[in-house]
């Protein structure tokens, strides 16, 4: 079986780690596009793969399968919809876009192009989460009473020229790992019925948040911050409860019941992720089994209730 062959538009850090996890898969890059050249030439070397200097000359070739978007979030509307234009699947990092409008407009280029199109979430294509998934609707834990979720990583710390930290790459806590416990508790719960917003801004950008997802009889709350380093997940259930010590990139999760105490352990990783884009493009699908369209809408509008009720706006918002 050949491999599956990717254009890389993006040429950073989450490029470089997904092509060292995707190429001892069956997938080659075999295209690579970026703004700045010579780093791009440089990531290119490493894969033997094609540099463009023009990002209609890259959508115009065909010596590739699929695009994958790997750029600041900022941009992803623009490559993604000029990719789909043109015809190419596309998956898309995370968050696909900065608000519930930039979401319509890629989701409405695939459906008018009849094209693959999907975000690059890659907790909801491992097995771990999917088996949470599939406990929670056993009901194996009973109702549901709490669910309590931390993601924090100490972002502070990092570059001032950190897109994390500029508001005008759309920085923050929010869009850049805040949305992993809220789409977290989507895939398990649906939309909430009401959701309530806390956050701490600093410099254009939201630091620290607390989120509340009022459901029909619990909450979820999801703590976000870029001044610490912590992260789990904890469901309880009125018969037991299930923990994922790192949800987002979870390796196992433990359910604990009245009855039984059962671990799954599973890999979460971008060639699971790419591996079943892959096989979905070339099956002819146009939307993701894994992500659904819906699920990245919804998600999406969940994150411009947080940014309202924070009063955030970006400067190119203004």
């Amino acid at each position: 079986m050949s491999k599956f062959r990717w254009a890389y538009i993006g040429s950073g850090s989450i490029a470089k780690n997904t092509a060292r996890s995707i190429t001892r898969g069956n997938h080659s890059i075999t295209a690579v596009y970026s703004r700045n050249t010579e780093k791009a030439k440089a990531f290119a070397g490493k894969y033997s793969a094609k540099v463009f200097t023009s990002i209609d000359d890259l959508l115009a070739s065909d010596c590739y399968d699929a695009v994958y978007i790997a750029t600041p979030h900022t941009s992803h509307l623009e490559y993604a919809v000029k990719a789909m234009n043109a015809g190419k699947p596309v998956l898309c990092e995370k968050p696909i876009g900065i608000s519930t409008d930039e979401v319509d407009f890629m989701l409405a280029a695939s459906k008018e192009n009849n094209v693959y199109f999907c975000e690059a979430m890659w907790t909801w294509f491992s097995e771990v989460a999917l088996t949470v998934k599939k406990w929670i609707s056993e009901n194996r834990i009973g109702q549901i009473k709490n669910v309590h979720i931390d993601y924090a990583f100490p972002g502070l710390m990092m570059s001032k020229n950190s897109r994390v930290l500029m508001p005008e790459t759309a920085g923050g806590a929010l869009l850049d790992i805040g949305i992993y416990p809220i789409t977290y508790c989507y895939n398990l719960f649906g939309y909430p019925q009401n959701i309530i917003c806390n956050g701490t801004i600093k410099s254009g950008i939201d630091i620290a948040e607390t989120v509340t997802l009022c459901y029909d009889g619990f909450n979820c709350t999801l703590e976000m911050s870029l001044a610490k380093l912590k992260e789990g997940c904890r469901i309880t259930g009125t018969n037991g409860e299930i923990n994922i010590p790192m949800f987002h990139l979870a390796r196992l999760a433990t359910m604990k019941t009245d009855n039984e105490k059962k671990t799954f352990r599973g890999k979460t990783g971008y060639l699971t992720e790419f591996t079943r884009v892959a096989e979905e493009i070339t099956a002819g699908k146009t939307e993701s089994d894994f992500i659904p369209f819906s699920a990245t809408r919804a998600c999406m509008q969940m994150m411009d209730e947080c940014r309202k009720q924070m009063k955030l706006k970006y400067p190119f918002e203004k």
